[in-house]
């Protein structure tokens, strides 16, 4: 629904902010070490393989786990709730209020992760009663075999039968193969079956929930029978799994992303959603108004806002840039990926 026009009050100038880590209770996956070394820390954890950054999130079913709480001790969720134009800018707030619409993670796989999907804005609305599905994409630090829909259509029944018995083989089999280097991104669409292979490190931009249907739960540590169907029933939640049959060239068509200084990773597809550049900086690169969370992959430098507040930065630090910290600089030698909500004026109706 659309909302009214806002006005941006008269206050104070927000900064951008370093963002200490943000893991959840352990997950049923393996991974974390790459985590913890981007960052700088020691870490002997085993099932700690996601870092969500500046989430409003919560997981799934939970009310807090998962929510970014900034060093004063509150919730970003509250104080984003308490100023959303000076967070997030009065033309997003037009549109969606003081929900930022965007999640970023950090991602490690200590294993191959299970086949799974993600439902749709209608599908998540209509049996979940949420605003928000679950399409996402991956910005590759470490590269891995990606496993993305179905190279020829499955039935129905052929698919819940995989499911059901968890015939893992032919499930994989009938899946297209996508090798992903450092650097190369792609864009997964809501109901797109999908995995990523062991080894892989990624940034990762979603729709902001944690809406997950579970095709294969064998040998990993969830009852997926129980877990994996988002509480619906596997009748009802195979129902948003894209089981079309997607081209070589279809699945090439999800890549985004391109050489030079400033490059966007995503096709125009993932607008709607959430949009991310890389910026490889030499001295200085000027960065537009908006909200943002920036990833710093490489490199020393500082965030100066437009009061001339300079923030100093380096690599494997992550920073959330307020609406109202202006038209920013970036100044150093740095690699830095910048995740951003979706465009207000094309953004998806939610």
């Amino acid at each position: 629904m659309r909302r009214p026009t806002v006005s941006a009050p008269r206050g104070r100038l927000l900064h951008p902010i370093r963002l200490a880590q943000n893991q959840p209770p352990e997950r049923f996956y393996l991974g974390g070490p790459q985590i913890a070394g981007f960052r700088g820390m020691a870490s002997i954890a085993r099932r700690e393989p996601e870092d969500w950054i500046a989430s409003t999130t919560s997981l799934f079913g939970e009310v807090s786990l998962g929510l970014t709480r900034l060093a004063d001790g509150r919730l970003l969720a509250e104080r984003i709730a308490a100023d959303p134009v000076g967070w997030l800018g009065a033309a997003h707030v037009a549109r969606w209020g003081a929900d930022p619409a965007l999640l970023v993670k950090l991602l490690d796989a200590g294993q191959r992760l299970p086949v799974h999907a993600h439902p749709s804005v209608a599908f998540s609305r209509e049996h979940l009663g949420v605003v928000h599905g679950k399409t996402e994409a991956w910005i590759m630090l470490a590269g891995a075999t990606a496993y993305l829909g179905f190279s020829r259509d499955v039935e129905e029944r052929e698919l819940a039968d995989w499911v059901r018995t968890q015939d893992v083989g032919p499930m994989l089999g009938a899946m297209n193969t996508l090798p992903l280097a450092a650097g190369e991104s792609v864009l997964v669409p809501a109901g797109l079956p999908h995995a990523i292979g062991v080894g892989a490190f990624l940034v990762e931009l979603q729709e902001p929930t944690d809406q997950s249907i579970l095709l294969e739960w064998r040998d990993f540590a969830i009852d997926g029978a129980t877990a994996g169907h988002l509480g619906l029933g596997f009748e009802t939640a195979l129902a948003a799994i894209d089981r079309r049959a997607w081209s070589s060239d279809a699945i090439a068509g999800l890549r985004g992303g391109g050489p030079g200084a400033m490059a966007r990773f995503f096709p125009a597809a993932a607008d709607p959603f959430f949009r991310a550049e890389r910026y490889l900086v030499t001295d200085s690169v000027a960065l537009d108004t908006g909200y943002a969370v920036l990833v710093v992959v490489s490199g020393t430098g500082d965030i100066v806002s437009d009061d001339g507040t300079r923030t100093r930065i380096r690599g494997g630090e992550t920073v959330l840039v307020p609406h109202a910290a202006g038209a920013c600089s970036i100044e150093g030698v740095l690699e830095v990926v910048r995740c951003r909500p979706p465009d207000p004026a094309i953004g998806v109706e939610r």
